[in-house]
């Protein structure tokens, strides 16, 4: 573990300073780490790029992407089609290095997915890093692993959403405000307000969840007065809001006429878009807060809500494996040091961790339309406090059975107390599904080995022995995790493109999502689309767009396709009002757009009863197919 001068709490100024510098240089690395770092390293890859040219490219986001790989006004404002004329009801940040693979290396599945998979590699080995600085290298390599095998971070990390780049960007905030604590310099709290700024810019308000914790983390533990300490968590805080907000504010000085239409929000306002449709609506009965189109009401219904949302059969089996390590880590880390020096950076790092944890439950309790893979934020906070944890209850294990050792009561019980409790309740989140059936006896034996070799250890037994019940005791809290984390590599159980999840959960989504039109990734139309494209391409006479649709529903698998201006109307959701049936006509009248496809999935607008009013229907065997199930072809060429 890592050992805190006395400097850093007293002494003259020049002391204290060469003390941090001191506490800042790295624990000499074992022979054993680089070598299972490159492994665990080796591991996250090939989870995370298995199948990559299959990848489940979210649709919505995935039609967004390939436009933004082809016009740079799609690319900054995020428009969702390559004309921009509307964008995606989230802030474009996340999708800006999917887009750039894209414009890089071709339209291709596994171009758009590729950063993705980077981006989780990164995690797994900047989380090592943070956590190797804090709690030294066992405890590093196991939050690493830990990491690697959570379920949902396996699922997600093959996929084009957000959540990925928000959690690298935080644990790399973490490790800022970590080195600020440690080193009592201004710059690494600058680049952690800078890092949550960044992060803002991938999921909004999320990225802002930490940053009550990291300021009372630096004012409780950060060297110098408490004044000063107050200033820089300010000026820190400005920088994230600044970071935060820049998009914000370009947009909304941008003239409208300039870029696309706001999606989600009735008044083409990005404040709306980001603390509306995105923020409060989210947490109150009012779906049209600030303005916002009513968006998340049909995901209000998923259930992934209420305080038991990280414990329940769809959630729990995705990411909370760990967590009675985790818990007890971040009590006893913090109960055990009391009494230390208010610089203790030991217990700094469990409460950073654990407030990390502590506030995403909270939040994840009272929110409305949780996804399960909204939780692949807290992976991080439940590997550094597992790894953490085991690295202290063993350094207090083996300070107990020392020659002439002792600890404080019975500390030393914690350590099989955490392994035995955590692989019971691996069992528990199991036991509805027995998906890990033929794990589970593993588990349990594995467990029993650790525990009993554990619990009697006496004076004369081997370290050797001592280290191979540890093993076995870390081997069955990850057996089961590992099996549902694996599962996901099989396209049936990673859950469906829209929403990814390991196991069997992750299976009866995809089963769910198979009653829907079939999922592609670029490039990659349906024989529909194809027929669809072909007649439209060779009827197109110089219009701006290739057509109109109904919603982003209908023009998603288009989009992937073929990368066109297509006016999407009504965003996301449908119910965006943009365009106005008066825009609408306008835009027929100029001759910008002459073919409109309306679907019965999705409620009528006026736009889309302009449409039944104004244009000519076109049966499917204009261009080729005996049906087109669902939707419909329209000519309004002769509208006058």
């Amino acid at each position: 573990m890592t050992a805190i001068p006395d400097a850093l709490s007293t002494g003259p100024r020049r002391g204290r300073r060469a003390a941090n510098r001191r506490s800042a240089e790295p624990e000499a690395a074992p022979r054993w780490e680089r070598p299972a770092l490159a492994a665990v390293l080796a591991l996250a890859t090939v989870l995370y790029s298995w199948g990559l040219g299959h990848a489940a490219l979210h649709p919505f986001y995935g039609a967004a992407i390939r436009s933004m790989a082809g016009s740079w006004r799609a690319f900054f404002f995020g428009g969702l089609d390559a004309a921009g004329s509307i964008s995606i009801d989230k802030l474009p940040g996340a999708f800006w290095p999917d887009a750039v693979s894209v414009w890089l290396f071709g339209e291709h599945t596994w171009a758009a997915a590729l950063p993705q998979v980077v981006e989780g590699v990164l995690t797994v080995w900047l989380l090592h890093r943070v956590v190797r600085a804090w709690a030294g290298p066992f405890a590093a390599l196991t939050a690493a692993l830990v990491l690697t095998l959570t379920p949902v971070t396996v699922a997600l990390n093959r996929a084009t959403i957000p959540d990925t780049t928000l959690t690298l960007l935080l644990v790399a905030a973490a490790g800022a405000l970590q080195k600020a604590v440690r080193t009592e310099r201004l710059l690494p709290l600058i680049t952690c307000g800078i890092w949550v700024g960044l992060a803002f810019q991938a999921k909004m308000l999320q990225a802002w969840l930490v940053l009550p914790v990291f300021a009372a983390v630096y004012q409780l533990v950060a060297p110098g007065t408490a004044l000063k300490r107050a200033v820089r968590v300010l000026l820190s805080g400005a920088v994230a809001l600044a970071v935060s907000c820049s998009w914000i504010f370009i947009v909304w000085l941008t003239p409208a006429a300039d870029r696309p239409y706001l999606d989600g929000t009735s008044n083409n306002n990005p404040f709306t878009l980001v603390f509306g449709y995105n923020g409060l609506s989210r947490f109150s009965s009012d779906p049209s807060a600030f303005g916002a189109v009513p968006g998340t009401v049909a995901s209000r219904t998923t259930g992934n809500t209420g305080w038991d949302m990280l414990i329940n059969h769809t959630v729990g089996p995705q990411v909370a494996w760990l967590l009675p390590l985790a818990v007890l880590a971040a009590v006893l880390g913090v109960a055990w040091r009391a009494g230390r020096p208010r610089t203790d950076l030991t217990r700094a790092g469990f409460v950073l961790w654990g407030g990390w944890l502590a506030v995403h439950a909270v939040i994840f309790g009272i929110s409305n339309g949780n996804h399960a893979y909204y939780t692949a934020v807290i992976a991080p906070a439940l590997a550094a406090l597992a790894g953490a944890g085991l690295a202290l209850f063993r350094s207090e294990y083996e300070a107990r059975h020392e020659p002439g050792g002792e600890t404080a009561g019975r500390r030393y019980m914690a350590l099989p107390t955490a392994i035995a409790s955590t692989a019971v309740w691996a069992l528990v989140l199991d036991w509805p599904t027995l998906f890990d059936s033929w794990l589970l006896p593993v588990a349990v034996m594995l467990a029993l080995c650790g525990v009993v070799g554990l619990w009697s250890r006496g004076p004369r037994t081997s370290p050797r022995k001592v280290d191979a019940a540890l093993a076995a005791g870390i081997t069955a809290i990850l057996v089961v995790p590992a099996g549902w984390a694996f599962s996901s590599l099989d396209p049936l159980y990673a859950g469906a493109a829209t929403s990814p999840m390991a196991g069997p959960v992750g299976k009866s989504y995809y089963e769910h999502q198979r009653h829907a039109p079939r999922r592609r990734g670029l490039s990659q139309p349906s024989t529909r689309d194809t027929a669809l494209l072909d007649y439209l391409t060779r009827h197109r006479h110089g219009e701006k767009y290739l057509l109109a649709t109904q919603a982003a529903y209908t023009a998603e698998p288009l989009l992937r396709a073929k990368s066109e201006p297509i006016l999407v109307m009504g965003g996301f959701t449908g119910s965006t009002p943009f365009p106005t049936a008066q825009q609408l006509g306008g835009l027929v009248t100029a001759h910008e757009v002459r073919y409109a496809l309306l679907t019965s999935q999705r409620p009528s607008t006026a736009a889309t009863r302009w449409v039944h009013a104004h244009c000519a229907r076109i049966r499917p065997t204009a261009y080729g197919l005996r049906t087109d199930g669902s939707f419909t072809l329209y000519d309004c060429a002769a509208h006058k």
